[in-house]
């Protein structure tokens, strides 16, 4: 919940005019109200996506959008499940499954997030954790078709706007788990295909180190996309 059309107008300067490998997706994560404003000034090869979404298509749900919505204002994804929406609004891992089945059958790309408290890491518990949510989305996918349409993103949550990050080496054990879960649970093509974000405070001083790691398909990056050096981490590969 960040920004301004002012504020917006300075990073799409930015965005726009950034250098990006052709082999890298960028999606930008705007809130409701700016959807429409980012889609119509910013470069057509960045995506958009909206910051939640409700797993129903219309109706008496004050203050929440739809897929169709975010869809007419120009989002092809919904970021579902970030440790906020889960730990301050109370979703359940039910609930972050059944939105993320409702976003994709309503043509709404998803990042689906999962992720550990600091209490299950330092208990050993953080596949657990990872395990429950992972299941709850795959329990509501009736399709395998449908899981080209989602991205994972693991975001330890204490790591999350702390300045703390997983060591690449944490992380990147972390991502070769989720990826044998979705083998063992879902399949080994999806496996193999699923694209896995890694989010916690990510920013260019640390970017590259965890772009090497090799479970590590990308990033979901809060505060450091709100600065103009954004570019050193969408190409941290480069």
């Amino acid at each position: 919940m960040n920004g301004n059309k002012a504020s917006y107008k300075e990073l799409l300067a930015g965005w726009n005019a950034a250098e990006v490998n052709k082999d890298v997706e960028v999606v930008i994560g705007v809130p409701a109200p700016y959807l429409d404003f980012v889609r119509s000034e910013m470069r057509d090869d960045f995506g958009l996506s909206t910051q939640n979404c409700l797993d129903q298509a219309k109706g008496a749900f004050t203050g929440e959008i739809s897929p169709e919505m975010a869809l007419d204002c120009g989002a092809t994804w919904a970021i579902i499940g970030h440790s906020e929406r889960r730990t301050i609004f109370n979703e359940s891992n039910e609930t972050v499954g059944k939105k993320t089945a409702f976003c994709v059958e309503n043509k709404l790309k998803v990042m689906a997030c999962i992720g550990e408290m600091l209490e299950d890491r330092e208990a050993g518990k953080t596949m657990d954790v990872c395990a429950a949510q992972l299941k709850a989305i795959a329990d509501c996918i009736t399709d395998v078709a449908q899981w080209t349409e989602i991205v994972i993103a693991y975001e330890p949550v204490w790591a999350i706007g702390t300045g703390k990050t997983a060591t690449p080496e944490m992380a990147q054990d972390t991502h070769k788990e989720i990826r044998a879960w979705l083998s063992a649970n879902v399949s080994p093509e999806v496996a193999a295909a699923m694209r896995i974000l890694y989010g916690g405070s990510v920013k260019p001083a640390n970017c590259v180190e965890l772009g090497k790691q090799e479970d590590i398909d990308g990033f979901l990056v809060g505060g450091a996309s709100l600065k103009p050096d954004f570019d050193e981490v969408i190409n941290a590969t480069k």
